[in-house]
């Protein structure tokens, strides 16, 4: 299976292990192509992602230096376990460990987490100095595209999808 392959069947597992309340299978499948979209950048299958014992996703809380008061809440993933041993976070805590997570199961936290802030992903193991933020603001705004260009398609309007 390629690599896109892999990426909807990730998809699909999200699908399949949704509540069956009549919305949130629908809502990631209508998601599904702007996972998809980020997930192909990241070109990682997983990512390893801080969790405590009962599978909490850890979540660091950044303060800004410009202007005070100003917080965010991030998820770090990273491309190793070794990479995530070597982070600035607690994994000296023998109550948090680095689990695999698929690429598009983190991605879909941004829909998950209406706290969160952005996803910073370590994609090349071994480099933790440069990461890719996924912010919230940008995620939303490509969900508002992805769902605009639809919404032109079924009116009959010409679209081309990126």
């Amino acid at each position: 299976m390629d690599f896109e392959g892999k990426l909807e069947a990730q998809v699909k597992q999200l699908v399949d292990a949704a509540p069956q309340d009549g919305k949130t299978p629908q809502l990631v499948t209508a998601i599904a192509p702007v996972l998809l979209h980020f997930a192909t950048q990241l070109q990682r299958e997983n990512f390893y992602v801080l969790q405590t014992l009962n599978g909490d996703w850890v979540r660091t809380t950044l303060s800004s230096r410009r202007e005070q008061g100003v917080q965010k809440s991030v998820i770090y993933a990273f491309a190793s376990v070794d990479d995530a041993r070597k982070s600035p976070m607690p994994t000296k805590d023998p109550n948090v460990l680095a689990a695999p997570v698929p690429v598009t199961h983190v991605l879909f936290q941004m829909v998950a987490l209406k706290t969160l802030d952005s996803l910073v992903f370590f994609a090349t193991e071994g480099n933790l100095n440069n990461g890719t933020e996924v912010g919230r603001a940008v995620f939303e705004e490509t969900m508002k595209a992805y769902f605009e260009q639809v919404q032109d398609w079924q009116e009959g309007e010409d679209v081309t999808i990126a």
